[in-house]
């Protein structure tokens, strides 16, 4: 990519981050909207899940093919493509008919967003000279920040104000600026490095996959989980996971990457990741909590559930600081510790709380997710050999996004068959629509299950801190 001029790098920045903004934002303001399009298509909570679904499925599937696509071909032409894309879809998400229609325009979407976010960091990277690459770097890892923290108090405002079509239309003349300023300010990169190739077969097979492990998690909230066609979609999904496997192992240029497994401390961290991601992902259900049992207004579920990344983005850089100067280990695991805490209090939410009360049972699962974040990620990139810090930092995006993936049907089936067993309701019945006393109940228990989650990667934790302390102290052993 040609250098850029002072102001003109700048200005390319600005066109980068606001794309980057778009697509972090789009993936937060829509957990504010599932109530109100639960009622507005007259749906259930498992039906409209893949609103939120369909978006990360296809992040998660395609974006380190996306990434390997920039390696290839002009990244520019890439981004801007993507792009395109977002802002159509967003267009025809803000038009759409059915909640049918909505989940196949936000695939559109979520499309457009992996080439947004897979390919941002490396074109900062490429535009800007070594001794500001950092500074770059952090000012996108901000915008990023920012996207997940306005997403919910912005969502409730343009519901409140203009309906839940607005929270997609929004996107349409801020993407065109976006557009116009990257063709202006953002150079081209040169041709790709020769010899890349994209892991078509590897994509495919892991969209699928991941496709019938989702499709699976919420028919069987509707059917019951014994149903021959839940099981036979969940036994579809490990057979895919196995055939993903056989294919990566074979690729000469596979999408991921397995022998960086073999790292006992790399693994660790991203199971943990994984494990901590999946917990996150269950953010979802809160809306319904604060609108069908508290009777809040969107505007004031907006405020109250920013609480969370406001929290997050505040501790993560010092937590960074904090594991320069004690080691990453023990502050992520203070974090996982914190996270305990944080499912703990959830725990807790009853009717007559107050706003305060809430905020302050939100803020600890940020609290402790800025602890453990930035450590964690630290600890992986560490770890992984100079030569392969791409992949390692693709892993570390991988390990996010399937959380994610993985854990919003999961945490979806574990609220709804706690909701129906605490209401006594028949299998398949609306939980959007269940007894206050019901929905607070599941709530509670969902966090109280999410506990077990984090209690897993604390163990996995300690694991890895005593396997460094034994290679330390072997490496100490030889030099001496």
């Amino acid at each position: 990519m040609s250098s850029a001029s002072p102001t003109n790098k700048w200005l390319a920045m600005m066109g980068i981050g606001m794309g980057v903004f778009m697509a972090t934002l789009d993936a937060s303001i829509v957990n504010i909207s599932l109530p109100t399009l639960v009622k507005a298509f007259n749906t259930n909570l498992a039906t409209i899940e893949w609103v939120i679904l369909s978006y990360v499925l296809v992040l998660t599937s395609l974006m380190l093919g996306a990434a390997r696509l920039g390696d290839m071909f002009d990244k520019k032409k890439l981004y801007m493509g993507g792009m395109t894309l977002f802002v159509i879809g967003s267009l025809l998400c803000g038009l759409s008919p059915s909640v049918g229609w909505l989940i196949g325009f936000r695939a559109l979407q979520g499309l457009g967003a992996t080439f947004m976010q897979a390919l941002g960091g490396a074109m900062i990277t490429e535009i800007f000279p070594s001794n500001e690459r950092g500074k770059a770097l952090g000012i996108i890892g901000s915008i990023v920040s920012v996207g997940i923290a306005i997403g919910p108090p912005l969502g409730g405002m343009l519901i409140g104000l203009f309906g839940w079509q607005s929270i997609f239309l929004v996107n349409i003349p801020v993407g065109i600026l976006t557009w116009l300023i990257t063709l202006r300010f953002v150079p081209s990169s040169k041709v790709g490095r020769p010899g890349q190739r994209f892991d078509t077969a590897g994509a495919v097979v892991l969209f699928s996959s991941l496709s019938a492990y989702a499709l699976g998690m919420t028919l069987g909230q509707n059917e019951g989980f014994a149903s021959a066609r839940v099981l036979g979609l969940l036994g579809l999904a490990v057979a895919g996971l196995a055939l993903f496997i056989f294919i990566e192992l074979r690729q000469k240029q596979p999408m991921v990457d397995l022998s960086m497994f073999r790292n006992v401390l790399i693994s660790s961290n991203l199971l943990m990741a994984f494990l901590v991601f999946t917990v996150l992902s269950g953010g979802f259900i809160m809306p319904f909590f604060l609108q069908n049992v508290m009777g809040y207004s969107t505007q004031m579920v907006g405020l109250l559930m920013v609480a969370n990344p406001i929290t997050m983005g505040l501790v993560a850089p010092i937590a960074g600081s904090l594991s320069d100067r004690f080691g990453s280990r023990m502050i992520s695991l203070v974090g996982l510790l914190v996270i305990v805490f944080g499912c703990l209090a959830m725990g807790t939410l009853h009717e007559g709380l107050g706003p305060l009360g809430i905020i302050l049972r939100l803020a600890p699962l940020g609290l402790g997710f800025g602890l453990f974040q930035s450590p964690n990620n630290s600890a992986i990139m560490g770890a992984s050999p100079r030569d392969r810090l791409g992949v390692a930092s693709g892993l570390t995006s991988l390990s996010r996004t399937l959380g994610n993936t993985t854990g919003l049907p999961l945490i979806g089936s574990i609220f709804t068959a706690q909701v129906l067993a605490s209401g006594g309701l028949p299998s398949g019945a609306d939980v959007t629509s269940a007894p206050a006393a019901s929905l607070v109940a599941g709530i509670s228990s969902t966090y109280h299950v999410a506990v077990f989650f984090i209690l897993a990667a604390i163990l996995v934790a300690v694991f890895a801190w005593q396997v460094e302390r034994r290679q330390k102290g072997a490496k100490i052993a030889r030099e001496a």
